[in-house]
Parts: C-alpha cells; sequence; structure tokens
C-alpha cells in the first residue's frame, strides 16, 4: 500500500474499491453530479483540501470534466491537484456494455496507470511522488473505531443521533458512515479536539 496524506476524490464507489487496493489515503466518492446539490460533501472536501490537499481524479469523459471543472471553481485558491487517465478504448468487466463514450474509467484502469497518474498530480504540485512516499511521521494519539464505540457514536442505543449531531456540528454529510467519519475526523482533527466536540454534542 502506498500511503500519501492527500484525500483523493473520485466520482463514484467502484473507483474508490479500485483505489484503496492501492493507496493509503482519505478516498472520498462524489457520487457523480449529486455533488452539485450536496452542500455538506462540498464542505466537507474543502475543509480536506484545507487541510491535507485534495487530488481530483476523475474520469476522463464528458461527464468527468464536468465534475473536475465544478470542484475546481469551488475550491479555488485552495491546496488542489489533478490527476489525469489516458484515454483507453473499452468497458469494464462488471459492465455489460462500454460506457456513452467507449472509454474505460478510473476503475477500469491498470495499477501502474493509477500510480503514474497519482504521481504526476503530486510531482505537479511540488509534492513528493506517491511511490516514493514515506509513511507520514505522526506520534499524536489518533480517533479509533474503539472511542468511536465509547463515545456514543456507533453501536449504541443513540449512536445514530450522536452522529447526525455530530455531522451537522462539523458541516458534514449526514450519511456519512462510521467508517469514513473516522477517517475525516483524523484527518481534520487533534484527538484533543474530538473529545471537545464530542462533549459539546452530549450538552446539547
Amino acid at each position: 500500500m502506498i500511503k500519501i496524506k492527500e484525500a483523493i476524490i473520485v466520482e463514484g464507489n467502484y473507483d474508490k474499491i479500485k483505489l484503496s487496493g492501492i493507496f493509503d489515503a482519505t478516498i472520498i466518492v462524489l457520487d457523480g453530479y449529486m455533488i452539485y446539490k450536496d452542500k455538506a460533501r462540498q464542505n466537507m472536501i474543502k475543509m480536506l483540501a484545507d487541510k491535507c490537499g485534495v487530488i481530483i481524479f476523475t474520469d476522463s469523459d464528458m461527464a468527468g470534466f464536468r465534475i473536475r471543472t465544478f470542484l475546481k471553481n469551488i475550491l479555488a485558491g485552495k491546496n488542489v491537484r489533478h490527476a489525469y487517465i489516458p484515454d483507453i478504448p473499452g468497458k469494464e468487466k462488471r459492465k455489460q456494455k462500454p460506457s456513452k463514450e467507449g472509454m474505460l474509467g478510473v476503475e477500469g484502469m491498470s495499477d501502474d496507470i493509477i500510480i503514474e497518474a497519482i504521481n504526476d498530480a503530486l510531482r505537479s504540485g511540488g509534492s513528493q511522488a506517491a511511490g516514493n512516499a514515506a509513511s507520514e511521521n505522526k506520534t499524536e494519539r489518533l480517533v479509533t473505531k474503539t472511542d468511536l464505540f465509547t463515545d456514543g457514536l456507533s453501536g449504541g442505543a443513540n449512536s445514530s443521533e450522536y452522529r447526525l449531531k455530530l455531522t451537522k456540528l462539523l458541516g458534514l454529510p449526514a450519511r456519512i458512515s462510521p467508517n469514513m467519519l473516522l477517517d475525516v475526523i483524523n484527518r481534520l482533527y487533534t484527538y484533543e479536539e474530538y473529545k471537545k466536540i464530542v462533549a459539546a454534542v452530549k450538552n446539547e
């Protein structure tokens, strides 16, 4: 697994599955054109761009470029890099027929092409290439799944209610899963900040 500090923004869940097998990174799914109206998800991406930087990695078709342009506009002035895949005719194995433009998307690319695309994006921003990226020297305490359980944010009778209050307070999507919530919290906040936020949620 290649560890990078930037969050990677992709169009769909199959793109995330593909990249999760290559990179140890926060991977955010846009759900295609849904991002246009999803203000909470837009806000989350903005926060990640400010905190750790983001890499926009959409398909090379017209839809992918429209989404990329939309994100570029709402993230203007923030720490944003762009990764591009080449135009390769074909279809993904799970699909019965090719896409409208007949090109492979991110999920259909080989690992080598994906790694090179991310490397190019990182090099263009003056960052360390993904293939050589060193592990982050984090010594601070990270929030864990056990913390979410202990603090009542997962696995408890009121977990859904507390998570809803927490996501509203932080400006995150209400439907964010506990695993993604954990990942985003560790990107944006220290353990101490997290504990203060949980206390505020429970004292409402």
